[in-house]
Formats: structure tokens, C-alpha cells, sequence
């Protein structure tokens, strides 16, 4: 990536070559299917995505692209992820690998799940 902060989302993408872009931007399409309501915006210098507060996002490193959060300790994602390197709440999906692209839609659905759900509680409570 550039040293300058991108400003948005497609300013991030392009700073990156051709083959990297492509990825970056499967990422992006099966985030903006699975969440359609999900706002875009840069938030520590990565693209990431709001609704209900902070979503998911995602970052290009050089032999990987990083996404965040993952529901690792969560069945059925506990096997799911397993394959792919990360800490506790991320996963590492090589750029030498096939995006695994249903599973990043499943991810994205059960954050935007349980944002909703954290929302309703905190309202309940009022």
C-alpha cells in the first residue's frame, strides 16, 4: 500500500497491483452482497464496513489478505476456519489460494446477525 491514507474504499484497492486488485475486489462484492445496507469507510487506514457499529473488515498484506472479525470459537465456523492461519478473531486467506467466498457471505450474515441483536438488547434495556 502507498503511504499516503486512502480515502475511501477504491483509493485503497488501487494502490494495489493488478492481481492483488482483483482480489481485493471479490472481497469487497461478496461483503457488499451479504450486508447490502453496510456503509463503506476507512477506518485504521483499511477498508471496513458499519452497520450497527463496525461490521467486518479487511486488509492486503504481502502474501495474504486479512479479515476481521471472524467468529473462530463459533460452530460451525470453528471447522470452517480451521484451515486458514489467524488469531483469534482473524483469518489469513493466501493470495495463492482461492477466496473462499461463501464463507466470507456466511461471516459477514452472522456479524450483521449479531450487531442487530447487540443493538435490540441495549434498546430493551432502555
Amino acid at each position: 500500500m502507498k503511504s499516503i491514507q486512502p480515502r475511501n474504499i477504491d483509493e485503497y484497492i488501487a494502490s494495489f497491483p493488478k492481481d492483488i486488485q482483483k482480489l481485493l475486489k471479490k472481497m469487497r462484492a461478496t461483503i457488499k452482497k451479504a450486508a447490502p445496507q453496510a456503509e463503506e469507510t476507512i477506518k485504521y487506514a483499511i477498508p471496513t464496513y458499519t452497520l450497527n457499529g463496525n461490521l467486518v473488515s479487511f486488509a492486503a498484506f504481502k502474501n495474504h489478505i486479512g479479515f476481521y472479525p471472524v467468529p473462530r470459537l463459533v460452530e460451525p465456523f470453528k471447522k470452517k476456519l480451521a484451515e486458514y492461519e489467524g488469531a483469534k478473531s482473524t483469518a489469513r486467506f493466501p493470495f495463492d489460494s482461492p477466496l473462499p467466498l461463501e464463507l466470507i457471505s456466511e461471516m459477514v450474515k452472522f456479524r450483521v446477525k449479531k450487531n442487530a441483536e447487540r443493538v435490540k438488547a441495549k434498546t430493551k434495556k432502555k
